[in-house]
């Protein structure tokens, strides 16, 4: 069954009070780019910047993907989604729809995916009506993808291209990624090449006759549910053509009337082929070979490999702290009953059973439902990992001595550790597991793959395999007395201790202040790991007041109330109502000048404050984008954080040597650049609209 990708969804059903303020982050601007997102770079570009009134430009997205990642075809295969470009084009102004060039197979596990690795470009040809007048065009794109590796990230941009307009704009043939982009997008056959399909109750063969003998052949279906994806196809050559066996779906009850696919016979080679499809059975030929098989796997393995992986896991930086502390817990009971010290081990493994089973149970609903998440998919909610650092800061103030929590997860309820003992040890091993689903430890990856794909029976004993790795070491611990003999004995040393565990979680709590910005894309990292810094600070608050007053139920409901508000606080995301600046080139300026345009540009820096007081109160207020809409003014950013020899001399030409400065080149070419003071306010700058955009 194919599975889909639904970030939302596995979120609303597994922590469904997080869904409300669950989004995915936004690279760019809506400049041409190019932006960097998570394991890609994405950019539109185009054959030429001009295009003439009645005729065409081809340009295209292009996705530089880091190593090993990969993102997909139009038919994803058995998991993921294609690139989508949804068009804001000014009138007179059309778009072809993305076309997608020859893919390979991809295999992860049992599946097969179908995309492309390294370099990905999807050309769009621009065509311009007779009507559209000379000038400078602004065309707007929102991209969306899904780049995959052992896990999946789904992404997000705001491109675009400017074009000029011009009736003496000559067709430029596109070169470079796009111009191969082009040659490799599938064709139909020629007249004096057939093709034929007979259908059998296990396989389609798919027959090709060209004249000459071919060596090699894939078959790509352009429908969903008619192949089984991920089974080797074999080829049989042949004195004038090929024979390509490909496995029909196994849910495939009836015969489709016709078989739509791509047959690609090199990495350069491809036709794009619709052929009725015969019912009958094909003898398999003497000699024929399958040459994108792979080894599989079996139930036994998966579960071998899952139940290994969840041992190894424990050693992960996301598990071990929260391990460490379940066993200073025993070193802690170390002289209870032989029977109590079992008893805690299995209610912890209990724990950790509990949660990878609500875990598969919600990823078997989804599959279901035609959905697909990935292991780890919550740490790609900006909401989920502000609570994960949120609570595991305030435990490792706890542990660093602010104040007394305790070394359970439940102490956070008070009584709860104190009367129901056992309830520590049961929601540690939840704790565990949750922390443990970013982590892919050695061995996991094949058995998750193969187990997401299985029958819900087999899906559930690999998991269930993968949590008793998980509970193995501290359940051994908990039936062998002897070994919690050679631990230290209690003590104050253990205080000590204690303290010194904070150190890893403080550590894991700056990976995830981390990972939180990164999810923002570069342009919002800053200002949404700021906003988590303040939730912090709220938290360590909370803290002192709970030290400063323990035990009272006013101090317990503050506490409360300022981590609610410092949850609010790290999610903040106001509203961004101002309108798309462009990235200063001079290049961009002298198109906007040479079209009669109006142009500010903002010089700024991200360490420069002065820079963002004046974009907060005065650029971006109602009244000052109101005006600059108004008057149509060329927004551009002159982004000076990093040096930049063109900005500097740009700087240099209206006597400044630094930021903030601000610059409107008035409609005027003859008229001479007006430049604001460093310090703005509403009245100047409105002044200086109306008194240059006219």
């Amino acid at each position: 069954m194919r599975i889909r990708y639904s970030l939302l969804a596995a979120v609303c059903i597994l922590f469904p009070i997080l869904t409300a303020h669950a989004q995915l982050p936004v690279a760019g601007d809506g400049g041409p780019g190019p932006v960097k997102a998570q394991h890609l770079t994405a950019e539109l570009v185009s054959a030429s910047s001009t295009i003439a009134p009645g005729g065409t430009v081809q340009a295209g997205l292009v996705l530089t993907l880091d190593p090993h990642w990969h993102v997909y075809w139009i038919n994803a295969g058995d998991s993921g989604e294609p690139p989508k470009i949804t068009w804001t084009l000014p009138a007179g102004v059309t778009a072809s729809p993305m076309q997608f060039p020859v893919p390979s197979r991809l295999p992860l596990g049992p599946l097969m995916d179908f995309g492309y690795e390294n370099v990905a470009a999807f050309p769009v040809q621009l065509t311009a009506a007779k009507s559209v007048k000379p000038g400078n065009i602004h065309l707007d794109a929102k991209i969306s993808w899904l780049v995959c590796r052992e896990v999946c990230i789904p992404g997000k941009a705001h491109l675009g291209l400017n074009l000029t307009v011009a009736q003496d704009a000559a067709s430029v043939p596109p070169t470079g990624v796009l111009g191969e982009a082009l040659n490799l997008i599938p064709r139909p056959p020629p007249a004096d090449v057939k093709f034929t399909v007979i259908g059998g109750k296990s396989d389609f063969v798919v027959t090709m006759i060209n004249g000459h003998r071919e060596t090699s052949a894939e078959f790509y279906p352009f429908d969903e549910d008619q192949i089984l994806n991920a089974a080797p196809q074999t080829v049989e050559s042949l004195p004038n053509g090929v024979r390509l066996r490909v496995k029909r779906a196994e849910d495939l009850a009836k015969l489709p009337a016709e078989l739509h696919g791509l047959v690609k016979l090199s990495a350069t080679k491809a036709y794009d082929v619709t052929a009725p499809v015969t019912p009958g059975e094909v003898a398999p030929a003497v000699g024929s070979k399958s040459p994108n098989s792979s080894s599989g796997i079996t139930i036994v393995t998966a579960i071998g490999l899952a139940f290994l992986g969840g041992i190894i896991l424990n050693l992960m930086p996301c598990v071990f702290p929260v391990l460490f502390l379940k066993g200073l817990a025993l070193v802690q009971s170390s002289g209870e009953e032989r029977s109590r010290l079992r008893s805690h081990g299995l209610v912890y493994t209990l724990g950790i059973l509990v949660s990878f089973w609500i875990i598969v149970a919600v990823l078997l609903g989804l599959r279901a439902g035609g959905a697909q998440a990935g292991w780890g998919f919550q740490l790609q909610s900006p909401v989920f990992i502000a609570v994960l650092a949120l609570g595991l800061f305030f435990f490792a103030l706890s542990l660093a001595g602010q104040f007394e929590l305790g070394l359970s997860l439940t102490s956070v309820g008070g009584e709860l550790a104190q009367k129901q003992g056992f309830a520590g040890s049961f929601f540690t091993g939840v704790l565990a597991t949750i922390v443990a689903t970013p982590c892919t430890a050695p061995l996991m990856g094949a058995a998750i793959g193969f187990a997401l794909a299985q029958p819900a029976g087999i899906t559930f004993a690999v998991f269930t395999a993968l949590g008793l790795g998980l509970a193995t070491p501290y359940l051994l611990l908990s039936f062998q007395p002897a070994w919690t003999r050679i631990l230290p004995r209690p003590g104050r040393w253990m205080e000590t201790l204690k303290q010194l565990t904070a150190v890893p979680l403080f550590a894991t709590v700056i990976w995830l202040a981390w990972l939180f910005g990164r999810l923002y894309g570069p342009s919002g990292s800053l200002d949404h790991m700021s906003f988590l810094l303040g939730g912090f600070l709220l938290v360590a608050i909370a803290g002192w007041m709970l030290a400063r007053w323990p035990a009272r139920w006013a101090s317990a409901i503050a506490a409360v109330v300022l981590g609610a508000l410092a949850l609010a606080t790290s999610l903040y995301s106001p509203k961004d109502t101002t309108l798309v600046w462009q990235p200063y080139t001079q290049q961009t300026l002298d198109q906007a000048r040479a079209g009669g345009h109006p142009v500010f540009i903002d010089f700024t820096a991200a360490w420069c404050l002065s820079c963002q007081v004046n974009e907060r109160l005065v650029l971006r207020s109602a009244d000052v984008q109101r005006q600059l809409a108004d008057h149509k003014l060329t927004l551009l950013k002159a982004d000076w954080t990093q040096y930049d020899p063109e900005i500097t001399k740009e700087l240099a030409s209206l006597n400044r040597s630094g930021v903030p400065t601000y610059v409107i080149y008035p409609t005027s070419q003859a008229a001479p650049a007006d430049v604001l003071p460093e310090l703005l306010t509403k009245d100047v700058v409105l002044t200086a609209i109306d008194r240059d955009a006219r």
